[in-house]
């Protein structure tokens, strides 16, 4: 019975005796061995016998698995990632859902095309009309205005080696990722807003290296629609001691590398302050003062993974490839809170079976809800025991209560799972909870998160928790949760 249609048809003894006459190595034949339709014993090497697939079998496809021909087309198409910028305050998602360019994290991929610049020429002592005239929108520039007379222009030439991604609170082209202020606890509120942003519109912009090992570069200030970026008169600006001009943005942009990288071993680092050309400095005695900080010899403005941004008004966290490999997944975290659930965590007081709510119900509270003691970590389900209020948010003082387990008082405040992957250190169980908002996480990210100083306002600094940036409370911000199991 033949099984192959097309100008050959072959039957199954003349296909068995072509498989044998082509035994296994040695074999001079070094292409491609296709097996035929349901035939799992035929292996042929069919440029030995001067034919081609079409030729027997006209309509068919090289023989790829499915899953095969997906990897194989995926592969040269998925880009080389450099890193991740993930905005601190957000529990995987802004308020209202990621849209375009404004989103809760950012991906650095290599660009098919090199779009980095560096400094080029330096036009010194020019007038501001001259100045004008010396930049063109085909050529990126930085203007550092020393007086209503004087102004030096310093031309950028293209960069084949680097890509430029840059960050800011304007939505023009230029602007790769759009930042706004961060709104404490908006996590579940996306009407809430701030007066008057304190965020630049062209706020920094990171310098990738294209070759490995991918390294990335901080500098203060972006380039706007005509390619310039604007230093004027009450701008910090010195001339450096190689007679290259340099300056501080407004409000500033500070960068702290953490102590040993974004691993169970981490240690909060010192914050420093970068400039426009990418030099480190002691931060200014306020964000907008005008007289800069010493310079930092011995440091660069290279990012490491776990580096933070803090552009005045919302803080970026810096992932990279690599460490994002070694980084929980949401399907990770999805499991741990599946294991949780099955662990029937029950409430001492109700005895009713608790459970943490879905991730697409992360800020809706549920009837099965875990709640917490936090003076004392101890978990129930919701109930009016030592007198109460409806649930819901509210201020601290409102949510007061006596444990009934220890009869320790404290807030009394709902649990939520942590779900942006990018703020955790590793991949253990959730057993801890931030103070005052609830969050839940692994033990090694709360204690890591609750030790980092984040810059607040012009000049304060304190810690708060990463999936919502409520200010941290209680000795240690954070609370070992003690869940008590099913009586079964």
């Amino acid at each position: 019975m033949p099984v192959l249609t097309g100008k050959l048809r072959v039957h199954m003894a003349e296909i068995e005796m072509w498989s044998g006459a082509f035994p296994a190595p040695p074999c001079p034949y070094t292409g491609p061995w296709v097996g035929c339709g349901g035939l799992s014993r035929l292996a042929v090497p069919l440029q030995l016998c001067g034919l081609s697939l079409q030729n027997i079998w006209p309509a068919a496809k090289p023989m790829l698995s499915p899953d095969l021909e997906t990897i194989s087309s995926a592969s040269t198409k998925v880009p080389v990632k450099y890193g991740e910028l993930i905005v601190l305050g957000y529990n995987g998602s802004l308020p209202n859902g990621d849209r375009g360019r404004r989103k809760s994290r950012f991906a650095l991929c290599k660009r098919p095309k090199a779009n980095g610049v560096k400094p080029s020429t330096v036009h010194v002592a020019c007038t501001p009309q001259a100045a004008k005239a010396i930049s063109n929108k085909d050529q990126h520039s930085i203007s550092y205005t020393l007086s209503r007379a004087q102004t030096v222009v310093v031309e950028y030439m293209h960069d084949s080696n680097t890509d430029m991604f840059q960050i800011g609170r304007s939505t023009e082209s230029p602007i790769d990722f759009v930042v706004t202020d961060t709104v404490v606890g908006s996590h579940g509120n996306g009407e809430a807003q701030t007066a008057q942003s304190t965020i630049s519109r062209f706020a920094c912009r990171i310098l990738c290296q294209r070759s490995p090992p991918h390294t990335a570069q901080v500098y203060a200030a972006g380039f706007d629609s005509s390619k310039n970026i604007f230093l004027g008169e009450k701008a910090a600006k010195w001339k450096t001691s190689d007679g290259q001009m340099d300056g501080l943005t407004t409000n500033g942009v500070l960068v702290m590398h953490p102590g040993h990288g974004f691993t169970q071993d981490s240690r909060p680092g010192v914050w420093r302050e970068i400039s426009v050309c990418g030099n480190v400095f002691t931060l200014r005695e306020t964000r907008s003062a005008q007289q800069r900080g010493k310079m930092v010899e011995n440091e660069t403005q290279e990012l490491v993974d776990g580096s933070l941004i803090d552009l005045c008004g919302a803080t970026l966290l810096w992932r990279t490839a690599e460490g994002l490999s070694r980084t929980p997944t949401l399907k990770h975290l999805e499991a741990l809170r599946q294991e949780i659930n099955a662990a029937r965590p029950q409430c001492p007081v109700g005895f009713n079976t608790l459970a943490f709510p879905s991730m697409r119900r992360k800020d809706v509270l549920d009837d099965k809800q875990p709640w917490v003691y936090l003076r004392c970590g101890h978990v129930h389900g919701y109930h009016s025991w030592g007198g109460g209020r409806a649930p819901g948010p509210g201020p601290e003082e409102e949510r007061e209560r006596e444990c009934p387990m220890c009869r320790a008082r404290g807030p009394y405040v709902p649990l939520w799972l942590g779900q942006e992957a990018g703020f955790y250190l590793d991949a253990a169980p959730p057993t801890h909870a931030f103070a005052p908002c609830g969050h839940v996480c692994s033990e090694k990210t709360a204690a890591f998160w609750s030790q980092i100083p984040l810059p607040h306002g012009t000049h304060t600094f304190h810690a708060a928790c990463p999936f919502c940036a409520q200010q941290l409370s209680g000795e240690q911000g954070q609370v070992r949760l003690i869940f008590q199991g099913p009586l079964d």
